[in-house]
């Protein structure tokens, strides 16, 4: 009597067994050069990105659809699905081919979700892509975001359904967390980039742990948050999401800063919509104030200047403080000299972050190295411009000790 075949081939066994850890993403599955989909990620994939969908073996008598793209040119690919508000668990080969027995082993080194981009290619250089966390206690209600391509961490406590709504217009977040429980408002019904996360996930004191675990320290009244449990809770639950997505620890987020209503001038949601700050009523940036007014020289000044604009100041020391320095720089044109620097440093910011991550590529380590010597000339240039000329034999008097 001959031996009944086993169900599934060796490779796709092991497929399989990733895959049911992973069952609510997307699986690119690396296979020489290609990442490949099978089953319902197949025939999800080849809807949402056009591309051919076929059939590789059977499962059960059945033909196993697959759709697969190239490796090299993925990133085009993964842009798509974000946008489309999928997200994508990346499985490499880790094993040694020429060793293995049976598949190379292979393992999820990074699942990409909307929430978590740090790749250049996968974002809007000119605007924030946030992960949102929130957490209810009775009235109060925390707020966590996190810019992972930056390392900007953040809380904030409200009171209330509206508040929340208001500040999370301001946040526009690319991906919401939120407990399985908590009854949302219809406008945050059916929101792209809304993760439903376990109940027992939001507990205050596993979430202060894996703060002060995260920046080091023995509490956190050093960041002057200790007090808000509800924001507090939602930025444990922000931060462990977000190393499991990385399938890392974050070396780059080194703290947590703290915002209050009290600070700005409190705009809600409706007004926020028909004010067309940065976002116009279709959905656009077309015709915003922020599109007015951004003539920013880099992608971070853009970035910080659309920050300004949706959290108008209500301090006036610090309102004064920002004119003045606007003054300083339009005193004799001497922001020209400036913005041409400015223009060729690139994004530091986020470069700095993917050197943390460990995903630099050998353009990011050029751009930092040039920027770096470009800063060190327009500062040492500027600088000595401000002293007097020198008597004649005399050095010309700087604050740098060498000028690139």
């Amino acid at each position: 009597m001959s031996q009944a075949s086993p169900p599934h081939t060796p490779m796709m066994a092991q497929y399989l067994k990733i895959k049911r850890e992973h069952p609510d993403v997307l699986l690119f599955y690396r296979m020489g050069d290609f990442y490949e989909l099978f089953f319902d990620d197949a025939r999800r994939a080849a809807a949402l990105l056009d591309i051919t969908l076929t059939q590789r073996g059977q499962s059960a008598g059945k033909p196993i659809p697959m759709a697969g793209v190239p490796y090299h040119s993925a990133e085009g690919y993964l842009a798509r699905l974000v946008a489309a508000g999928e997200s994508v668990a990346i499985c490499e080969q880790v094993g040694d081919p020429a060793t293995s027995k049976g598949p190379v082993d292979r393992r999820v080194i990074r699942i990409v979700t909307p929430g978590t981009l740090y790749d250049e290619a996968l974002l809007d250089a000119r605007r924030d892509n946030l992960l949102v966390a929130v957490h209810a206690a009775g009235e109060r209600v925390g707020l966590a975001w996190l810019e992972l391509s930056s390392g900007r961490f953040s809380v904030l406590e409200v009171e209330g359904e509206g508040e929340m709504l208001a500040e999370l217009q301001r946040l526009d977040p690319a991906e919401l967390l939120v407990a399985e429980s908590l009854a949302l408002p219809p406008a945050l019904d059916g929101k792209r980039g809304l993760r439903r996360q376990g109940d027992w996930l939001f507990d205050l004191e596993s979430a202060t742990r894996l703060l002060c675990d995260q920046f080091q320290v023995q509490d956190l009244r050093g960041f002057g948050c200790a007090h808000l449990s509800a924001a507090l809770t939602a930025a444990g639950v922000l931060i462990e999401y977000a190393r499991d997505t990385q399938r890392s620890g974050l070396p780059h987020v080194t703290a947590i800063g703290v915002e209050s209503r009290d600070d700005a001038v409190v705009i809600d949601a409706a007004s926020r919509r028909n004010l067309e700050i940065d976002i116009n009523l279709g959905g656009t940036a077309d015709n915003t104030l922020a599109s007015v007014l951004d003539t920013t020289s880099t992608a971070m000044g853009s970035r910080l200047l659309k920050r300004w604009l949706n959290r108008p100041l209500r301090d006036r020391e610090r309102v004064q403080a920002r004119q003045s320095a606007v003054a300083l720089l339009l005193e004799a044109e001497g922001f020209v000299v400036l913005r041409e620097s400015l223009k060729a440093i690139g994004d530091v910011e986020r470069i700095l972050a993917r050197v943390a991550l460990y995903s630099a590529r050998p353009r990011d380590l050029a751009r930092l190295r040039d920027a770096s010597s470009r800063w060190a000339t327009t500062a040492c240039t500027a600088t000595s411009s401000r002293f007097p000329a020198p008597r004649p034999g005399t050095p010309r008097r700087t604050t740098c000790a060498a000028r690139p």
